[in-house]
């Protein structure tokens, strides 16, 4: 699929939101309808996401009913749950953000904005990439065992609300000095390593909240999972490691780091658990496994760079003019 062919048919297309995270919902549905009108494409379909269901159900039907591009607009937990539909088909996904979380939206440079996610959408100009899967459902960011699933429970809805991304910060305070689990961590078929580690990531791209990279060299087509084990002791190694992420540097003090196909996590006892910064239920084990080339989705640049946040910017400032030009319509 390439972003370049304007003489493609517009796309029979359906958006997937959860009403939770909009303050205007019949406002934002003129947004998208009018910017997508605009550009040329037939009124799309709508689902509203529920309690029950956060979003796997209403994609699978958006499918079934001929939906060529799902856009999902929500928080982490809608975006991972049309991941999970979409893997393994030819449907492409396309991420409004929503909410302060948006792993995925990070990691392609949209953070909150819903003009960027737009044009990103209508310019079509896709990538398939791997996806991680942890029993039926995917992940296309990473999962995580510990800390970082520790500090998204200790975070409140109504501090993220209030600072944004930064309310994280706030939660991973709270935790620096809990004691570290015992784990041990097999790399598809090698003995396994036992170690006394905060967390384990297993990441499919290396971008967290705020933008920050953990993982340079996580590519998110090479067909490879990075793992990363985090053993910070004490507050200095805390530091250390985010003076290293800050700054950019190559190696991260406490943080080793393994590629795998498939890798299993177990650990001395029961841990909070994440996957694309969606909790799931807490338990002693995660086992993580590659789906290469598995999702189709709308990047703001088709190439293989292997940051997929490439001409964000631009599509940004395009995705502004779209939604100014559809407002005058």
């Amino acid at each position: 699929m390439d972003g370049a062919d304007d003489e493609r048919p517009a796309p029979r297309c359906a958006v997937v939101v959860n009403p939770v995270k909009v303050a205007d919902l019949d406002g934002f549905r003129r947004t998208v309808n009018d910017a997508l009108a605009a550009a040329g494409w037939p009124e799309p379909v709508w689902y509203e996401t529920t309690v029950e269901d956060p979003g796997l159900g209403q994609t699978r039907e958006a499918v079934g009913a001929g939906a060529e591009i799902v856009l999902a607009c929500g928080g982490d937990g809608t975006v991972r749950a049309c991941v999970t539909a979409l893997a393994g088909t030819d449907v492409a996904l396309a991420v409004l953000p929503l909410g302060t979380g948006n792993l995925l939206a990070a990691n392609l440079g949209l953070r909150d904005d819903l003009a960027a996610g737009l044009e990103v959408a209508v310019e079509r100009g896709t990538r398939r990439l791997d996806v991680g899967a942890v029993g039926d459902q995917c992940f296309a960011v990473m999962a995580g065992m510990g800390f970082d699933a520790q500090l998204l429970d200790g975070t409140s809805e109504r501090t993220k609300r209030r600072l944004g991304w930064p309310a994280y910060l706030v939660g991973a305070v709270r935790h620096l000095r809990d004691r570290p689990m015992r784990v041990s961590v097999r790399i598809d078929d090698r003995p396994p390593l036992r170690r006394r580690a905060r967390s384990v990531l297993v990441a499919n791209v290396g971008r967290l909240q705020g933008g920050v990279r953990l993982l340079a060299d996580a590519e998110p087509d090479d067909g490879w999972l990075d793992v990363a084990v985090l053993t910070p002791r004490t507050l200095g190694h805390w530091l250390a490691m985010a003076w290293a992420l800050l700054g950019r540097r190559g190696r991260v003090p406490r943080m080793e780091l393994f590629r795998a196909r498939r890798v299993e996590i177990v650990s001395d006892r029961a841990q909070p658990r994440e996957l694309d910064g969606d909790l799931i239920e807490p338990g002693r084990s995660l086992t993580a496994e590659i789906r290469p080339g598995a999702l189709w989705l709308c990047v703001p640049r088709p190439e293989r760079d292997p940051d997929l946040a490439v001409d964000a910017d631009a599509a940004a400032e395009r995705g502004a003019r779209l939604v100014e030009e559809a407002r005058h319509e």
